[in-house]
């Protein structure tokens, strides 16, 4: 159980919390005063996290959690709802970007690329809607890519698991908004200043390329984490289904 400080907090879960995005996110709603729960699959990897958010007196909930499974997702959010509070705001954020070309992409590939990047937001969606429904409020966001919107060489799997996790986003929005439920999709059209992104352009270009990085060219973790923070607090009147984000010399 969790002390009744917390538990006065409003709760909000991060489903994929990696060490850029996710981690953002739980960092910015924890500084506004949000009890912040983070799930992912290796629930060592959360440890600098937690300490990060505990440390500046933040509120914050690791889990093991693995998004694909079903079982796992009906018990996190019972436990959640449970334990901690009534859930807020469920972000799914779990990834799945990987590159090859179509005669590669073996039907075990396709297949746990759709269930990372599509089936497990569609489970968390599902469940985060059966708590929020019956108390007609709440909200419900899906982290997009460029791949949501247009396929690229060598992306056949991850374009195919985005497209439909942006059409369950605008199902769900439709079905959902007229009882209070607010469903958004941000589609992230651009680079994000992560290492694993620094290190693509330095094996593509080298050295000079990373060096003649402008220092906003590459999307940085906290200002998506404030789109979503803002997103959150928009007025019923004025949702927001889809939110494109993109750096200012991004070509589009």
């Amino acid at each position: 159980m969790v002390s009744g400080q917390a538990a006065a907090k409003p709760v909000m879960l991060v489903v994929g919390a990696g060490d850029y995005i996710g981690a953002a996110i739980a960092k910015r709603f924890a500084k506004g005063g949000y009890a912040v729960c983070v799930g992912r699959r290796n629930e060592e990897k959360l440890l600098p996290l937690v300490e990060e958010v505990r440390n500046t007196g933040g509120v914050i909930h690791p889990f093991r959690l693995d998004a694909r499974d079903e079982t796992q997702v009906k018990q996190l959010f019972a436990n959640i709802e449970k334990d901690i509070g009534p859930l807020d705001l469920v972000i799914c954020n779990v990834g799945g970007n990987v590159k090859f070309p179509i005669r590669e992409t073996t039907s075990r590939v396709f297949r746990k690329v759709w269930e990372m990047a599509c089936f497990s937001g569609f489970l968390c969606a599902r469940q985060a809607a059966d708590y929020m429904v019956p108390r007609k409020y709440g909200s419900i966001f899906f982290t997009g890519a460029t791949a949501s919107l247009r396929g690229g060489s060598g992306f056949a799997a991850f374009a195919s698991a985005k497209f439909a996790t942006r059409a369950l986003a605008q199902s769900m929005a439709r079905e959902l908004g007229p009882l209070g439920i607010h469903v958004a999709h941000l589609v992230i059209d651009g680079g994000v200043d992560t290492q694993w992104v620094r290190n693509r352009i330095l094996e593509n270009g080298g050295e000079e390329a990373l060096a003649d990085l402008h220092r906003d060219q590459l999307i940085k973790p906290d200002a998506i984490a404030e789109a979503y923070w803002q997103l959150h607090h928009q007025h019923p009147s004025c949702w927001t289904q889809e939110l494109d984000v993109r750096p200012f010399m991004e070509p589009w």
